[in-house]
């Protein structure tokens, strides 16, 4: 049986939809890849979340909970509704989502979207930063989560959220990791007088040899250093990262996955089929 994304009318069509940097709709991979795996992995844990009392979602660059494609007319769900959405079987729902962002209108959108499917959801407008210590005050230290980190760019893929979310002692992530703006902007950023990369993967220029630069092969390099950093926080990374392109065919995200435990992984690594970079860690 094919797997079918959730997808129903917007309950709440008044409020901002995301249409994408240039206004025209987002790519299509966002439904065919990041939103279909993310489903893909959520129904594939219901058994897991059916031990925990608590079962919490945490989407810090949430936006308006609502897409529209490019070339379409209608809109879908978001990312936060997505998951939502595919938590309901089996008596397994998420028994909070708390969903940020930056821009307080669409964070209130979105919250306002998910309980209007009734879902237990909680605004958090504000920049990652500040919001995920506002999460952690409420999070209960014996809840499984899944903290769903999807910025924009690599500048707002704070690594300090990262480490502070992994004091949670159940908590598997699922990063979308803007590798285009790494390639695009790693050589301009090696410069110490510009500090755009610096809370993604701290003290990254100490630990990239020059050398790769000239290679060419410098965002690599950055890249398994991040993967590093996540390491030492006691994860274990799934070496199935799908690589999104856009349709020009150029690589836009790696879809990473990480977990303390290893059927988390494996769930991952059974659901997340697409292009991939294999890593041995």
């Amino acid at each position: 049986m094919s797997f079918c994304l959730a997808c129903d009318d917007d309950p709440l069509p008044h409020l901002p939809v995301e249409f994408g940097r240039a206004g025209e709709g987002v790519g299509r991979w966002v439904p065919e890849m990041k939103h279909t795996f993310l489903a893909k992995y959520v129904e594939g844990t219901r058994r897991a979340r059916e031990k925990f009392k608590q079962r919490v979602f945490v989407d810090l660059y949430c936006g308006p909970g609502r897409i529209q494609v490019k070339g379409e007319t209608m809109t879908r769900p978001g990312g936060a509704l997505v998951a939502w959405q595919h938590s309901l079987r089996d008596n397994a729902a998420f028994t909070s989502c708390f969903v940020g962002d930056l821009n307080t209108s669409r964070a209130l959108a979105c919250a306002e979207r998910l309980k209007a499917m009734n879902a237990p959801a909680i605004a958090l407008p504000g920049a990652a930063e500040t919001t995920v210590d506002h999460a952690l005050q409420v999070i209960p230290r014996s809840a499984l989560c899944l903290a769903y980190l999807d910025p924009y760019n690599l500048q707002y893929l704070s690594f300090n959220v990262i480490e502070k979310l992994a004091r949670l002692k159940f908590v598997d992530f699922a990063v979308h990791f803007s590798t285009m703006d790494l390639r695009r902007n790693v050589l301009m950023e090696y410069n110490p007088e510009r500090a755009r990369f610096d809370a993604a993967a701290p003290g990254w220029r100490d630990r990239i040899d020059p050398t790769a630069f000239v290679r060419g092969d410098a965002d690599e390099a950055f890249f398994d250093y991040w993967c590093g950093l996540v390491q030492g926080l006691g994860f274990t990374i799934s070496k199935r990262m799908p690589l999104v392109r856009d349709e020009g065919n150029r690589p836009l995200y790696h879809l990473v996955f990480f977990s303390r435990h290893e059927l988390p992984n494996r769930i991952w690594g059974d659901v997340a089929q697409g292009p991939n970079r294999e890593f041995d860690f």
